[in-house]
């Protein structure tokens, strides 16, 4: 069992929403007088979560230096699941694929900010790698805002290894890159499709690339040439669910 703590109010509420069972205690400033926080507290209280009392000074020091909106508590965190998870779930999908892969992301917050867009599109996996990138932490939890309590993430060690097995399943690898012919628009994304965006400021790595079937950008207008990833990702998963309900 992993565990970690959250801070502040949002992250909070979004644990009593999603994962209540998951909260193993905490801790609160005694002296602050908030009605959201006191009802946060009975909700707390209520599933039986002892919370210990502390002045400001112990809360800083618990949320190491961070924000904390007068409230601490420990949880356990989800895991990343393996490839054999994957597998499973490919193998018992009942509606079109529909996977985000993130090529050696490394920000938490682009990965918790991706994983709400997931949830918010029904993504049905994220897929990360193992390796120089970030898993699931307290930042990534407190980004996604519940999301990543229910959007499965997979961890696999060998991303073109992966990537080849779910070409083999009928799945269309589609990669975004600032070099591609055609845009997103231009493109059909209603088959079952893995959505793959590389890593911030290096896109994706050459292996990645050459197991991508076809690749896709956002048309650019202004002088930046490029989004934020997460930015990116939300744009281009929406798009694949305005083509779909069409």
């Amino acid at each position: 069992m992993k565990l970690s703590r959250l801070f502040g109010t949002h992250s909070v509420q979004a644990a009593l929403d999603y994962s209540p069972s998951k909260i193993h205690g905490g801790w609160v400033d005694g002296q602050r007088q908030d009605k959201r926080l006191a009802q946060m507290l009975d909700d707390l209280k209520a599933l039986g979560v002892v919370l210990e009392k502390v002045d400001r000074k112990r809360l800083d020091k618990l949320a190491d230096g961070n924000n904390h909106q007068g409230i601490v508590i420990e949880v356990e965190m989800p895991t990343e699941l393996s490839e054999s998870d994957l597998k499973t779930a490919v193998e018992n999908l009942t509606s079109t694929a529909l996977f985000l892969v993130l090529d050696n992301v490394q920000d938490p917050h682009n990965l918790g900010a991706c994983l709400r867009s997931a949830d918010a599109t029904g993504v049905h996996g994220v897929i990360i790698t193992k390796d120089n990138a970030t898993g699931i932490t307290p930042t990534v939890c407190k980004v996604a805002s519940g999301a990543a309590e229910t959007v499965p993430v997979y961890q696999v060690t060998n991303l073109a290894r992966t990537l080849r097995w779910l070409k083999d399943q009928g799945i269309w690898i589609m990669g975004a890159a600032g070099e591609a012919t055609q845009t997103a628009y231009q493109t059909d994304l209603t088959a079952p499709i893995a959505l793959v965006l590389g890593a911030e400021g290096k896109g994706l790595r050459r292996l990645t690339k050459e197991q991508c079937d076809v690749l896709i950008k956002l048309p650019m207008f202004g002088q930046v040439q490029s989004l934020n990833l997460s930015v990116a990702t939300g744009v281009l998963l929406y798009e694949v669910i305005r083509q779909r309900l069409k």
